[in-house]
């Protein structure tokens, strides 16, 4: 059953046309343009609310939400546990800073802890905060455990990465748009290909502190390394005694089909770094998980945040713990990732399609239409999906969606595909 009573529709399909409400939605545009920062490039839609997978424009319209905030809306728009449980701790305490203990940061440790079968959390708030803080960790770790000279420490990063916009991410990232402008860089990072274990091991020094992966890249369009690849990288670095970091702020969580990318392949990272999905859509959470070994390089005073812990972020990343604890979202991805690939395979316009769960990367053919024309498309058939880079476009709905949702997708895709100029 699709949302306002849509069932059933074909790939002849119906193509919804957007009610009255255009000049609304420029008008607002407009408005922000002239006073917000122009470091994004939005669709020209403006959402005022929404449930679920769906969310509803300024103009009326409904839309199926295919992207979910990068992950970060993993449990669909203002789950009612996730609602509940942010709104108990309105009620009680938001901010303490980390001057003060408060009474649910123990239970989002632990609760993080456990799920990740680690010993120490150290909470941030965005992901790149968080990989910034897993970069301090590996060095004073390097520093004070492995023995690394002093501002010697290297870390092993990949090609077309993506952990953030921070001047230190930038700085490793191989995408010149990321980059340009932005120099000089922190030294002390060596980026060889993704999926290639043999660069990595060709990249290792005495110097060499950890290896920071995305165990599937998302905004490199959804690409999955080669089987065995992160066991290899595990086995580096217990070899050469390094840590392995495994940014899962897109991958983690069930997006998969695992509860991290790293478990289809049963490896567990020294470090795991997490975000978007751990604030469940409500509130921006992240963290860094270790065991105490490393994690204990860390002392008073060496790093923090004012906001990272807060009560109200613990509150809801706790009961996002829960939730995933069930096994329901990770068995819900499995099941509607298993339908919704199998329909994107067959896309006669699409040169390639990657991904694992209910997260996929669709190659679109040279010479066509732009990744993001298509995501225009969609746009008028009330399907919200973003393009990565020119010639992909990336799909990752909220695990709550329902399988006719996704096959409405995709048949409005697959029409977007093929609709001439």
């Amino acid at each position: 059953m699709l949302h306002n009573g849509i069932v059933g529709l074909d790939s002849g399909g119906l193509v919804v046309t957007r009610p009255p409400g255009a000049e609304l939605i420029e008008a607002e545009l407009a408005r922000a343009d002239e006073h917000g920062a122009h470091n994004y490039h939005p669709l020209p839609v403006v959402l005022e609310s929404a449930s679920g997978v769906w969310a509803r424009g300024i103009d009326g319209v409904e839309y199926l939400d295919m992207l979910a905030g990068y992950s970060a809306l993993n449990f669909g728009h203002r789950h009612p546990r996730l609602v509940a449980a942010a709104q108990r701790q309105l009620e009680r305490l938001t901010l303490t800073s980390r001057a003060f203990q408060h009474s649910v940061f123990a239970d989002f440790c632990e609760a993080v802890g456990r799920l990740c079968r680690k010993e120490a959390v150290l909470p941030m708030n965005t992901g790149a905060e968080a990989v910034e803080t897993a970069v301090k960790l590996a060095r004073k770790w390097g520093y004070d455990v492995k023995g690394v000279p002093p501002d010697g420490a290297e870390i092993v990063t990949f090609a077309d990465n993506f952990h953030g916009r921070t001047i230190t991410i930038v700085g490793f990232s191989t995408d010149d748009e990321a980059r340009g402008g932005f120099g000089p860089f922190p030294p002390g990072f060596r980026t060889v290909p993704y999926g290639d274990a043999a660069a990595v091991a060709a990249a290792i020094t005495p110097n060499t502190v950890g290896v920071l992966l995305e165990p599937i890249q998302g905004e490199a369009g959804v690409r999955v390394p080669p089987d065995g690849f992160l066991s290899a990288i595990r086995a580096l670095c217990d070899e050469h005694g390094m840590l392995m970091i495994a940014d899962e702020i897109q991958s983690g969580l069930g997006r998969t089909g695992d509860t991290f990318a790293c478990d289809h392949e049963k490896v567990v990272p020294d470090v795991y770094v997490l975000g978007k999905a751990l604030g469940g859509g409500i509130v921006p959470v992240s963290a860094v998980v270790a065991d105490w070994p490393v994690m204990g390089v860390i002392g008073p005073g060496q790093h923090g945040s004012t906001f990272g812990g807060n009560p109200l972020a613990c509150a809801v990343a706790t009961e996002v713990v829960r939730m995933v604890e069930t096994g329901e979202f990770q068995s819900r991805s499995r099941e509607l990732g298993g339908h919704m690939h199998s329909l994107l395979a067959e896309l006669p316009a699409a040169v390639e399609v990657r991904g694992r769960g209910l997260w996929a990367g669709v190659d679109l053919p040279a010479g066509g239409p732009s990744a993001r024309t298509v995501c225009e498309r969609l746009l008028d058939r009330r399907i919200l999906a973003k393009d990565a880079h020119e010639g992909t476009i990336r799909l990752a709905p909220p695990l709550v969606i329902d399988r006719d949702e996704i096959t409405w997708a995709v048949e409005q895709l697959a029409d977007c595909l093929q609709q001439s100029e």
